[in-house]
C-alpha cells in the first residue's frame, strides 16, 4: 500500500495576511487615540456663558470642563473608552432647562469624532 500525502504550497503570503488582520493592537490604538481626541474636543466645546441668579450674573467656574474625564471599562481589553463630564448638573448644560437655554458640548464633540473614528477603522481594514 502506498502512502500518500497532501501538501499545499504558497500558503506563506496568505498566512501572513491573516495574521496581520488578526492583530488587534492597531484597533486598540485607534480606540485610545480617538477617545483622547474626543476628550480634548469635548473640553474645547465646554465653554459656557454663565447665568443669572436672582438678578445677579454668575460667571462660569470651569468645573464641568475640568471634570471631563476618560476611562476604559474593566474587562473590555482596551476596545472601548468612556468620555464623560462628572458634574451632577452637566445634563442641564447639555439639554437646558425651562429657565436656561441648552449649551450642548457632548453631542457636537461626539458627532465630529465619530466621523474620524469610522475613517480610522476603515483605513485599518484596507
Amino acid at each position: 500500500m502506498a502512502r500518500g500525502g497532501l501538501g499545499i504550497k504558497g500558503t506563506g503570503p496568505i498566512i501572513k495576511a491573516l495574521q496581520k488582520k488578526s492583530d488587534l493592537s492597531a484597533v486598540k490604538k485607534v480606540v485610545q487615540l480617538n477617545g483622547s481626541e474626543m476628550q480634548r474636543r469635548m473640553q474645547r466645546e465646554a465653554s459656557f456663558k454663565g447665568h443669572y441668579h436672582n438678578g445677579k450674573f454668575i460667571p462660569p467656574t470651569g468645573a464641568t470642563k475640568r471634570s471631563i474625564g476618560i476611562s476604559s471599562p474593566m474587562g473590555d481589553r482596551g476596545f472601548s473608552v468612556m468620555v464623560a463630564p462628572n458634574t451632577h448638573y452637566s445634563s442641564y448644560l447639555e439639554y437646558g432647562t425651562r429657565y436656561m437655554a441648552a449649551q450642548p458640548f457632548v453631542q457636537p464633540a461626539f458627532l465630529a469624532q465619530k466621523v474620524k473614528f469610522i475613517k480610522d477603522l476603515e483605513r485599518l481594514m484596507k
